[in-house]
């Protein structure tokens, strides 16, 4: 049950095993771990259209020979006429979270494409674009079999879907969600993604793909326009970075939460050290949770408005402070306010040393459920997150990027293995990634086990509201009876229960100066594979 995937030569991992073929198709035809990403990338916004599309935002970290990553945020900012007073003059104190006045944001996710393709050609990768986007297209015209997580939140979504703009049109059948398995297609998508391989990414933004989409938003209610489109450029970032006992590990900087997946690592490390799947393991990681989630709701947004420098947290004499008002036997009073979201994570090696973290989304289920006719494109909405309280640290300005809970996490250990790893699941994010690294590079367990063991989430995440401590069942009794005794809310749930996401993993060992065994995992709660040759 718990048997890692190996190969040699390349591997990737992805929730859904269409985008695994895809990308792992490229890797066969010699194309590169990056070339191979946009394959799975574009593929799984076909076929998981619930959880990411081209009307998300993506997020990479791109290793290259074992060498610090490259990150690139493609956040798309609020639209110049989304401010305080638009939405207050249409009625409003709150933003809307479904229809059109939650589209609000640009879709930055393939922009992001766009940069980490001219990447990939610097690495020498010769692949034309219309290869890369070619799986997708397909999938996207002739159908795919309808997942089991897509027509449960279809269904489970409905009321508050069917009715935004081309929504029941494109992803219901005769007004009924799809069933488990029926053949579903987007030939609208088929044919913006076809477009796209002749005229290039740019088109989204700037050529015929974009005005139309500036067109079909603003019939819509949106408050996004061609100028917003037009300004988009995905950006090339610094990466935040922590250094543990066993290597270094990096996550996106602000606007993402992966400050707060750096300083639970960061935390724990100056707790005491007990055993993988004991009470202080778990109480000592909830607990690093908590003063990271503390940080992050205080701190972390656009980094422009932010007033503390994000990496000076992750300063080892700052988080030994912090960590020394953890009580290691007793919780601290917890909910605090929290962010649901969906989202995939994906990962790719190739044999050239070339790793790829990455994570695309498109917010909540369906994202802001606006569906373009012409493009066959689900809209996000991200900037719901956005508060129109002008006291609010995180108040709506034209032009202000979102705060994200989607980051990516890549480590690069002191053996020199390279472990890109990940997954979807908003709050839960930075505490599976806490739980993977823990079990794999500290405790010794196989890359699956790490994966696949019982997780637990604190706060709020996919497709769920509740604030409290969540544990899967397979979580030893006495364990559960500790964790309860010691003050934590627990409410136990299935074995293997979708709501803690979808993970997974890859780690590339080096064999002198080039990439030896490639190990990889993927999560048991997902559609997903770990595909290598």
């Amino acid at each position: 049950m718990f048997r890692t995937t190996t190969s040699r030569r390349g591997m990737v991992v992805t929730p859904h095993h269409l985008a695994s073929e895809a990308g792992l198709s490229v890797l066969r035809d010699g194309g590169n771990a990056v070339e191979a990403m946009i394959a799975a990338a574009s593929t799984i916004a076909v076929v998981y259209p619930h959880m990411n599309g081209l009307g998300g935002d993506n997020f990479w970290l791109i290793s290259s020979g074992g060498q610090d990553p490259i990150a690139i945020d493609a956040c798309g900012p609020a639209a110049q006429r989304a401010s305080c007073e638009f939405y207050r003059d249409s009625g409003h104190t709150t933003i809307p979270m479904r229809g059109p006045l939650s589209a609000l944001t640009v879709a930055g996710a393939v922009g992001g494409w766009q940069m980490a393709l001219a990447h990939a050609q610097s690495l020498g990768g010769r692949m034309p674009l219309s290869r890369l986007l070619a799986d997708a297209t397909s999938y996207a015209r002739e159908g795919f079999p309808v997942s089991e997580t897509q027509a449960v939140n279809s269904r489970n979504k409905l009321d508050e879907l069917r009715d935004q703009p081309g929504f029941a049109q494109t992803y219901l059948d005769n007004g009924e969600p799809p069933l488990i398995g029926a053949t579903f297609r987007n030939p609208a998508l088929a044919a913006t993604l076809e477009q796209l391989a002749r005229a290039g990414l740019e088109d989204f933004y700037r050529g015929d793909v974009g005005q139309t989409m500036a067109r079909e938003l603003e019939a819509a209610g949106s408050p996004l326009r061609q100028q917003d489109l037009d300004a988009y450029r995905a950006r090339r970032v610094t990466p935040l970075s922590v250094r543990l006992r066993h290597g270094r590990v990096f996550n996106l900087p602000p606007p993402t939460q992966g400050l707060a997946s750096l300083m639970i690592l960061g935390l724990a490390e100056n707790l005491s050290q007990s055993p993988a799947e004991s009470f202080s393991w778990l109480h000592g990681l909830v607990e690093a949770t908590k003063r990271a989630f503390l940080i992050r709701n205080e701190h972390v947004f656009d980094p422009t408005y932010m007033t503390i420098d994000p990496q000076s947290v992750l300063e080892a004499g700052n988080l030994l402070k912090i960590a020394k008002g953890i009580d290691m036997a007793n919780a601290m009073p917890w909910p605090q306010p929290a962010n649901p979201g969906d989202t995939v994570w994906l990962g790719a090696i190739d044999a050239q040393g070339n790793a790829v973290s990455f994570i695309q989304s498109i917010y909540w289920e369906f994202g802001s459920g606006v569906v373009l006719p012409t493009t066959g494109i689900v809209w996000q909405n991200r900037g719901v997150s956005f508060s129109l309280d002008d006291n609010n640290v995180n108040v709506l300005k034209p032009g202000r990027y979102p705060f994200h809970t989607i980051q990516p996490a890549l480590a690069l250990l002191d053996d020199r293995r390279v472990m890109p790893y990940g997954t979807m699941g908003g709050e839960g994010q930075p505490q599976t990634q806490s739980a993977i690294y823990s079990r794999y590079v500290i405790h010794g367990q196989g890359l699956q086990e790490a994966i696949s063991g019982p997780r637990w989430l604190l706060g709020r995440t996919w497709g769920a509201d509740a604030t409290n401590l969540r544990m899967e069942s397979r979580f030893d009794a006495q364990l559960v009876a500790a964790m309860r005794n010691a003050g934590h809310d627990v409410e136990l749930v299935g074995p293997y229960d979708e709501v803690m996401g979808h993970a997974g993993a890859l780690v590339a060992h080096r064999s002198g100066d080039r990439t030896g065994l490639i190990e990889g995992a993927s999560d048991p709660r997902s559609d997903g594979r770990a595909a290598g040759f």
